[in-house]
Parts: C-alpha cells; structure tokens; sequence
C-alpha cells in the first residue's frame, strides 16, 4: 500500500477537516488494528448530554466494544482516548488532560486514567473527539494521525527499541515537518515499552516536547496496566501531529470573554499565592513527602508504618535542588501552575542504559512516597527507578507497592533467596529493587512473577509455598486486583472508604479525604463521611469528563477561601467551582450550576459501576479492603504505635486495653474496625442511591437517565441472581 517517511502503510483513510463547536468535532475516530478497519464514528447528542466527553466517552464505547465475557487481552478490548470539551483551551490552567479506559489486566474490569501531555488536546485539534483502538496487530504498528494533511494512517513499525525514551524521541523527528523546536512540539506520541509488555501493570506515555529543554517528555497514564493491553495489541506507538497553533479559538467555544475572566482569576491567585501555599510551581506534587511524614501518613515498609527519619532525603528541599529549567514547567500551553518537574542530565548507574545521560521527568509524590514504601530513601535509586519504570511502560506505584509486599514476604519467611532467584528483597535494598524491577522488563526471574501484581502473587505464594492466605491478605495492599497508591490509611475511616469503593480500584484521585477526617476532623459522623464520599468522587469525577487536571481546584485557594467558607464547603473552593461552571458553560453554550457539574458525574459514575457489574464485579465483596489498610496486622506493627492504638481502644471502642496481651489487643481493635468500614460502606451506598449489595438501584438509573435497556438488564440480571 506504499510507504510514508519509511514507514510502510498497511491502511489509510483521508477525512475532511471542520473546526470544534463548542467543545466538540462530532465524531470519534474508530481504528482496528488488526483488520485495517479506520473509520469515522457520530457523536450523538445523547452522548453528549449524558456522557458529556473523557472519561465518559470512553466508558460508553467501550461498553459496546465488549461483552461480559471480553478479557483484557481478547481483540475486542478497546483503549480508548478523549479530553472532553473543555480540554485544550489555553485560558485557564490544568486542561491538557487525556483520559484513557480499557479493560484492565490486573482487576479484570474497568479501568479509567487522567494523563498530561498533548495528545489529547492535538487529537482534538485534529478532529476527533476520542480515540477507539480495538483490534491485534500481527506485527508492531504505528497509528498516525496526520492533522495537517488530515489523513489517518496504520503504519507498519520497523525493528526499534520501544522503550519511550527513544521510541518518542524517534518519532516525534520523524513525524515534525522539520527540526525546528516549534515543528517538533506539532508532535505527540503514545508509547510503552518492554515492560508493559511483559508484565500486567504497563503504563501509557503520553509525550510533549519542551521548548526550553529542546527534549521529548513524558506523562504518564499509569493505572491499572493499558499499557500491557497497548503492547498485547502489537501497538509500537499513537502519533498525532496538529501544525495548526494552538489557542483559545481550538475548541470554539462559545463565549470567550467568560473563559478569559475566569483565566484571568485563576492566574493572579496562581501567580500571587503557589509560593506560599503548596508551591506547586517550584517542586510540583513532591511538596506532600514531607507532610505525609509529619503526619505519619507516608507509607514506609508496606504501609506499616507512616513516617521515617530519612524521609527528609527524598523531600521536596531535596528535589527542589535537582529540578532543572526552574519554573514555569508545565505539560501543557497557558498552564500557570506548571507543576511538571524534571530533572537534567541524570547518569544512569543500571540496567540498559547503563551510562547513558538522561531525562527524569519527576519524581513525583506517589514515585518518592513508593520509594519509603520500599524502605528506600537514596534520592538517586527514586530517580533510577523512576526513569526506568517510565521507559519501561511500569507504573510506578504499582512497581512499589507489589515489590514492598514482596519484601514484607521475604522478610516475613514466605519467600527466600531460594524462590526469588538470588534476590535479598530486605527492605531497604536498592540494588535488589532496581535489578528486580530490569527482570520484570524482560519478562525474566522473580521479577516476572513481581510484575502480575499482588493479586496473583498472593494465589501463588499460598499455592506454592503453603503461606497462610489470610495473612497475605492482610498485608496485600490492593483492593479489587488495583495496588494501593501511597498514602497511610489506618487512621482515616473515610480515606479507607475512599480508596475501597473507588469505582477502579484504590486510586486516591477519586476520593482523598485524608487530611479532612484525619487531620482537620471536619468528617465526625458517618453521614458526615458518607455525603464527603458522595460529593467528593463525583466532583472529582467531573475534571475527567471534561479533560481538565484536578490540581489547580484546591492545591491553590483563594486568600479568603477559609475565612469565607468553613469546613467541607471550604474544601470545596466554591470560588474555583463557579469557575469551573463558567468554564463549562463558556465552552458549550449551556448553562450550568454547580449542582449540575455534580448530576453529569452521577451519571457517568453510576453508569461504571453498572460497567463492573457487567464484567462480573461491582458489589459489595468487591469494596473489601486489606486489614492493613484500616489497622495494624502484625503485633509489631501494634507496638510501633501502641499508645496510638490503646487510645482507640479506650476512647472509640469503649474497651479497656490494661492487662490485655498485645494480641488480645490487636484482635479487638481489628473486630471494631472492620465494623466500622462496613457501617460506612452502609451509609455510603444509601446516599449514593444503591443497595446494600453496592448496586444502583433502578430508581437511581431513572433519575438520572441512564435507564437504557442493556443497563437496566444488567442490574435486573443481578438482583434475580442474588435473590433466588
């Protein structure tokens, strides 16, 4: 079929080019990569009223992409990409987002993430609201989105290293129109390397090409393992180029002068109040390390424990000393938060690459806080293995979180240096980390067994080496097949809940109420959580409908937003909230208020839950968390804090520890815990409108119009099952 830059074209289709309206180009764009099939799909009015874009968008092709029986690895799964109506517009801070949904390899279900970089606002500004990949590659392809000749092409992908360090650094030259550092950022790139290809919990890198530093560089759709499904399919790479500027008039909006006064709000805050706040534009989410120590929520040793006294090594002072090109340093055009650090002209000690000089886009908080997970505090072994899990297609949360269970089970004598082939996974060994986490990537040793995530290493290390399943369990910190990102939850009831019935899996970008309960005590009552674990998720839930980054919402308030507002409402920053409704509205043409922000995300939200209700999860047994992540496991871990944990017993359980055996201790503290997390989920489920089980019920789907026949079978199928 001939050939394009050397590439070979195995499929192509031309399409007529028209400009967004409102937010939206009415069409998504359909590719098989396995038939050749490329097609160009309707958006519907009904999509957009009820799944108004990102997030949603993709949840509803893929649900009719797959069956209840599709697995993550069949053709028919979907990876499917959108930013949603806001996305793009350089007004406003935080809008470059993609979301990107599949089925996932390590929950088996749904999967949803929120990534930077530019791919999502390039797709958009090329024509298509969303992205559908479905299909299997026979050999490793390319799919080109060629937005200024608008052409669509599948290319076939020669022998290349697919690692995102050179796989998007080749690409984005050869796809510019020519080196010119403007020409080179008119490309982004989709990519996972070899580790996504051999393990369950690849990552997407989604590219951007920094000006300043004239590099290619990355973010990151980490959750969940759409990266594995990325590399199953023999996809080497998604590119898309958009020569067209970018700029306010992208999306059509509506009416611009509301989207520059709201801008302009958000930029004179930004700008006047980071530094004094969460100086998010100096070092980015690594500002959290050290208050997650101090307030003992930082995970150290499989979440054992919440503080250390190295922490300080790999806290924002130190990375704020090796972030390179100062600030701004943003993911996406007209962000003033620019909270995308890197750092410069890292030598690599390992693996590979081992000499090479590169560039670490992070650390970010969850890459460090994983790091304490481990036990690992050397700031240059958070920095290995940052840039490798990124080449590599690994999420890093995933990698730390599944290898500190592995070190816990070392530790603990269920594995030895007999059965993780010559590793010393003590706590604490960045060696052994670093070479763990190179055999992962090449599918080899312990590492490939680390690499199936912690699910599936819990079977086998009870299967193979007899270890007691209910301890493994416990200190197994995923929750519907999804490792735990890094935050300590023992004593935070409603983070607990956050994390246990976040519609993915424990993801803290759903729910993060940790600071609310735990450290201002604004969530006294279990109604009082429950409304939190409403309002929260759904509010949430709507920057991902939208294409929209939540952290210019509350990592920068207003000056008076606490002497203005008191608790949860002030946790809400109305002041950013009636700028998101102007957004939206600024956008679309449509007015809205913050309650219909809300009622968007309730449908969409609802109709997920139906979604893993559908793949055969979705219920009450699914929201079941670790122990450890509502109290301590082992009688060590109880004597680490165990003024802590006699206060509880006495003052929250009525019970009086004097006299009682520190396992006597341990059980009853446990016995009222467990209690407690399922009162809560009783009283979350009642006020998001579902049943006891942790279904929606058929009323709530009513009311909120997402009634369609296939979903209301789902539902009916399900409550006839559980009550013959």
């Amino acid at each position: 079929m001939g050939s394009h830059g050397g590439y070979k074209v195995l499929a192509e289709i031309p399409y007529a080019h028209a400009p967004a309206v409102h937010g939206y180009n009415g069409r998504t764009l359909y590719i098989n990569v396995g038939s050749g099939t490329i097609e160009s799909r309707p958006v519907t009015q009904a999509m957009k009223d009820i799944f108004i874009g990102g997030r949603g968008f993709g949840l509803w092709r893929l649900w009719n992409a797959v069956s209840p029986k599709t697995q993550w690895d069949d053709p028919e799964n979907e990876i499917v990409i959108s930013s949603g109506p806001i996305g793009g517009i350089t007004t406003y801070a935080g809008t470059g987002k993609s979301l990107v949904v599949s089925l996932s390899p390590t929950t088996g279900s749904v999967m949803d993430c929120n990534v930077g970089g530019y791919f999502g606002p390039y797709l958009k500004f090329t024509g298509w609201d969303a992205l559908e990949v479905q299909g299997k590659a026979k050999r490793n392809v390319i799919v080109y989105i060629d937005g200024t000749n608008h052409v669509v092409q599948l290319l076939e992908c020669p022998p290349v290293d697919v690692n995102t360090h050179v796989l998007s650094e080749k690409l984005t030259r050869a796809f510019a129109d020519s080196e010119e550092p403007r020409d080179l950022a008119a490309v982004s790139t989709v990519t996972a390397g070899v580790g996504a290809e051999h393990t369950r919990i690849g990552c997407l890198n989604f590219s951007f090409f920094d000006l300043k530093r004239k590099a290619v560089r990355i973010k990151q759709a980490g959750r969940g393992g759409i990266g594995s499904v990325f590399r199953n399919k023999g996809i080497a790479a998604l590119v898309v180029k958009h020569t067209g500027g970018v700029g306010l008039e992208m999306t059509g909006p509506a009416d611009p002068e509301r989207l520059k006064r709201a801008g302009a709000r958000i930029n004179k805050e930004i700008l006047t109040l980071d530094a004094s706040q969460n100086d998010m534009r100096s070092v980015g989410t690594s500002n959290i390390v050290e208050v997650m120590n101090e307030f003992d929520l930082l995970p150290v040793k499989n979440y054992q424990y919440g503080s250390h006294p190295e922490a300080d090594r790999i806290s924002s002072p130190v990375w704020r000393t090796r972030f390179g090109q100062g600030m701004p340093d943003g993911c996406w055009y007209g962000c003033t938060m620019s909270c995308s650090h890197a750092v410069d002209g890292f030598a690599l000690r390992t693996g590979p690459y081992k000499g090479d000089t590169v560039l670490v886009d992070g650390p970010e908080y969850e890459t460090a806080a994983g790091s304490a997970n481990m036990g690992v505090f050397d700031p240059d072994d958070v920095l290995e293995y940052n840039f490798y899990c990124d080449t590599y297609g690994i999420d890093t949360i995933s990698f730390a979180t599944a290898t500190a269970f592995a070190m816990e089970c070392y530790e603990k004598g269920v594995l030895n240096e007999s059965r993780t082939g010559g590793l010393d996974l003590r706590f604490g060994n960045g060696e052994a980390t670093l070479a763990l986490l190179h055999q992962m990537a090449r599918g080899e040793g312990f590492g490939a067994v680390v690499g199936e995530g912690i699910r599936r290493m819990k079977a086998r290390f009870a299967r193979d080496y007899k270890a007691d399943p209910a301890f493994l369990a416990d200190i197994g910190m995923e929750c519907k097949g999804l490792e735990y990102s890094e935050y300590v939850t023992k004593e935070s009831l409603a983070m607990q809940g956050g994390y246990g019935l976040a519609n993915k899996g424990p993801q803290h970008d759903e729910a993060w109420l940790i600071f609310m309960d735990l450290v201002n005590k604004q969530l006294p009552t279990f109604a009082d959580k429950a409304e939190a674990l409403h309002y929260f998720p759904m509010w949430r839930t709507w920057f991902g409908l939208v294409g929209l980054c939540k952290l210019p919402w509350n990592d920068i308030e207003p000056a008076d937003n606490r002497k203005t507002h008191a608790g949860i409402e002030a946790a809400k920053v109305p002041e950013h909230v009636e700028n998101y409704c102007d957004l939206f509205s600024g956008v679309t043409g449509i007015d809205v208020g913050p309650a219909d922000l809300i009622r968007m995300s309730e449908r969409v939200y609802n109709f997920q839950r139906v979604f893993n209700l559908r793949m055969g999860f979705g219920t009450r047994e699914h929201d079941r968390i670790p122990y450890r992540s509502a109290g301590p496991v082992t009688e060590e871990e109880y004597r680490s804090r165990e003024e802590r944990y006699d206060a509880a017993l006495r003052e929250k359980a009525g019970v009086d520890p004097t006299g009682m055996s520190t396992a006597e201790k341990v059980k009853v503290l446990r016995a009222f815990r467990e209690k407690e997390y399922e009162t809560l989920c009783d009283a979350v489920y009642r006020r998001r409108g579902w049943t006891k089980d942790g279904v929606p019920t058929l009323d709530t789907l009513k009311l909120l119009g997402i009634d369609f026949p296939d979903v209301v079978d789902v539902v009916r199928n399900h409550d006839h099952a559980t009550n013959r």
